[in-house]
Order: C-alpha cells, then sequence, then structure tokens
C-alpha cells in the first residue's frame, strides 16, 4: 500500500471523504509538510555545526528564547516553545546561529521534550568539546491542551545540564540569572 493510499484511509477512519474536492490532494500535501517538519532525521550535527577558536573566551555563551516547534511522538501533535541553550566553551566556540539549527535538527524530529534537551546538550558536548552545556526548554503541548486532561494553562519546563553546568551551582545561578535577565 502506498502512503497516500494510507492517509486516505486515515481520512476515512475519522469520517471524512476522502475524494471530496477539498480533501483530494491532501494526502499528497501531508506527505510534502511531512519532509518539512521531519527533516531533522535527514540531518546530523557534523553538517550544521561550524567551529570556530574560542581564542581563550571560557565563559558562558547563551542564546535565549530561541523559538521550536515539534511533534510529539506519543500522538503526533504539536509542542511549540522556546529554548535556552548556552555552553561553557573548551578550545572551540560555534557560530551563534548553529545553536538555532542545532535545536531545529532535533526538534524537527518525533519527540518528547526531555529527549530533546538532552540530545541538544549531548551533541553541544560531543560535537564542540566544551566544558558544560544546559538546555532548558519551556514548551506547550497540544496532546494535553487539544485531548486527555485538556489543560488550557500548561507549559512544562525541562532541563538538561552537563559538564560544569551540572556538578557547579556558580555556574547554574550564573546560567539561570542569565535567561531571567
Amino acid at each position: 500500500m502506498d502512503l497516500e493510499n494510507n492517509i486516505s484511509i486515515q481520512l476515512l477512519h475519522i469520517g471524512e471523504d476522502p475524494t471530496r474536492e477539498g480533501l483530494k490532494d491532501t494526502p499528497k500535501r501531508i506527505i510534502k509538510s511531512w519532509d518539512e517538519l521531519y527533516i531533522g532525521y535527514k540531518q546530523v550535527p557534523a553538517d550544521i555545526l561550524t567551529t570556530f577558536a574560542a581564542d581563550g573566551y571560557d565563559q558562558i555563551i547563551l542564546l535565549k528564547d530561541i523559538e521550536l516547534f515539534s511533534m510529539c511522538e506519543h500522538h503526533m501533535l504539536p509542542f511549540f516553545g522556546k529554548a535556552h541553550v548556552a555552553y561553557i566553551p573548551g578550545v572551540r566556540i560555534l557560530g551563534i546561529s548553529k545553536l538555532a539549527r542545532l535545536v531545529d535538527m532535533y526538534a524537527r524530529r518525533l519527540q518528547i521534550q526531555e529527549r530533546l534537551g538532552q540530545q541538544i546538550t549531548e551533541a553541544l558536548m560531543d560535537f564542540v568539546g566544551c566544558r558544560g552545556a544546559a538546555c532548558i526548554i519551556e514548551a506547550v503541548h497540544m496532546c494535553m491542551r487539544m485531548r486527555g486532561v485538556s489543560k488550557q494553562g500548561s507549559t512544562m519546563v525541562t532541563s538538561s545540564l552537563t559538564g560544569a553546568f551540572f556538578t557547579s551551582s556558580a555556574a547554574r545561578m550564573e546560567l539561570m540569572g542569565l535567561i531571567k535577565g
């Protein structure tokens, strides 16, 4: 069975007529949208991360309020919000846009928020060789708002702290101050 036919079967399942005018091309549009929504499966950190010599810089680098959109792996419904990504460099630093690209790369996969943050910090530690990495994510989950418990005002906050951000309360406190700042 081809993918378009499977989507037509899903439309039938929910009570729709996949042959009606407004839905005739919907399977094709869904497949095309998936190419964009799930582009992260076709990327790896080495493809998007460019590093430069740190030239002695050894303090926190933070990009905050990075807009993110992802899809919950349990219900295939969207979750969205913002990520704050920080690292303490070793001998290399990243171009600042690369932090946003890293968030997008992992967000553009079926996800859970907890793993998303962890994948981001692990990539920073592994690829950049930093002394610490942190990712704080605040997100709204449509699977909680549209169905199930229907909690309209809920926001989920997760953190992934590695290296110096995990072992040093001073580094953690400085980071949290910068994020609130």
